[in-house]
């Protein structure tokens, strides 16, 4: 088991500058920063909290951090993580997460969207923060986030994110709102492949995908196993069956050439029965991936990795949606580490436990939370 000397925040954080002014810090830069790593993963998400859980842990932290004061007041904790630059943050964990990642057939990233609500101010005229992320569904690994102050801008958004992201040979899935031409091709200028969903917001391709489709579907013999994949999944009262088309077939795509290295277009129709009630949903995509048909429904269903690997846990694990830190940048930052700590709890393999669970175990139990830490283990806490 590693000691908590092994714990390896001084290596991640040494580019991050401290916010403070030097002359009125009572309390060492990394001390904040390690109390809140550690309280965050433990399922405190409050700056009261963080403050309480370093009192409770007093004697342990003094184990291998300094306290020349004590702990920290909430207010410096809050002070000090809101007025943290959120992307020079984020790159310090740049390392942990390249360490982190495993070499998989396929790198599948999902971009999505997500409002922290109880984030809204309304007495000030701050919006709810909405954050975009990037989710390593196969690694279960938070790669990134840009935040922007309404889902409209998502459009904006995403092109930033990406743009911090090491995207050579992955493939890349975002819902409707990415569906744009400017994003296909700076996915393609990174050397990274899209399967982006088409909706209403893209009238005239998805008239052209919904004809070509079928078009297709209306001459049985050009189904073959190259085009049409299925899948059925039973269980928790349910039957649903997922049916896939894939076409490369181009012809009736008008605006085909202004989409870089588009490959294909895909339909996939999910009838869901619950309680004998069926319901049918046909989704489209278009993509620049050249892979199967297989690989192509499991990318689509890869997608909602975001959502239920990431976003439901946050908001049920981690109460995300009720967070109300607002000043400066602690909300983003705080969302930053909430992410962090899925996926270190998403990437432990020695406890059979829910990821709730495994927070409060880490909670109770150091030896559990050194573990978790030395996931991203490097030079100790302190050079």
């Amino acid at each position: 088991m590693d000691s908590p000397q092994s714990l390896s925040l001084a290596h991640h954080f040494r580019d991050l500058p401290d916010p403070r002014l030097a002359r009125l810090c009572k309390h060492d830069f990394l001390d904040i920063l390690t109390i809140t790593v550690c309280a965050v993963i433990c399922g405190q998400h409050t700056w009261t909290d963080i403050e309480l859980y370093g009192e409770t842990h007093h004697d342990w932290l003094k184990t291998f951090l300094r306290l020349p004061h004590g702990i920290p007041a909430h207010d410096t904790f809050r002070y000090v993580v809101s007025r943290l630059d959120p992307l020079a943050f984020q790159r310090c964990f740049g390392s942990w997460i390249e360490a982190l990642s495993r070499a998989t057939d396929l790198k599948l990233i999902a971009i999505d969207g997500k409002v922290l609500r109880d984030s809204l101010d309304r007495a000030h005229g701050q919006a709810a923060l909405h954050l975009v992320s990037a989710w390593a569904t196969e690694n279960h690994l938070s790669l990134g986030q840009v935040a922007t102050d309404a889902k409209s801008n998502e459009i904006t958004a995403i092109p930033r994110l990406l743009q911090l992201l090491d995207l050579a040979g992955a493939l890349v899935t975002i819902d409707a709102i990415g569906c744009q031409k400017d994003i296909a091709q700076q996915l393609q200028d990174a050397e990274a492949d899209y399967v982006l969903a088409v909706k209403e917001n893209q009238p005239r391709l998805l008239e052209d995908i919904q004809k070509a489709v079928a078009k297709h579907c209306d001459q049985p013999e050009r189904a073959n196993e190259a085009s049409w994949f299925e899948t059925v999944d039973v269980g928790h009262g349910r039957h649903e069956v997922r049916t896939y088309t894939l076409l490369t077939d181009l012809s009736d795509i008008r605006d085909r050439e202004l989409w870089a290295g588009l490959y294909g277009i895909c339909a996939a129709v999910s009838e869901r029965t619950v309680a004998g009630q069926t319901a049918t949903e046909v989704r489209y995509y278009l993509g620049s991936f050249r892979g199967t048909v297989q690989q192509w429904a499991r990318a689509i269903r890869g997608h909602w990795g975001i959502e239920n690997g990431l976003h439901w846990v946050l908001d049920v694990v981690f109460g995300e949606d009720r967070s109300r830190s607002r000043p400066e940048h602690g909300a983003e930052n705080l969302a930053w580490l909430r992410r962090m700590a899925v996926s270190l709890l998403r990437n432990d393999t020695t406890c059979e436990r829910t990821l709730r669970q495994k927070s409060i175990k880490a909670l109770c139990d150091h030896e559990f939370l050194l573990q978790l830490l030395s996931q991203v283990n490097g030079e100790g806490v302190y050079p």
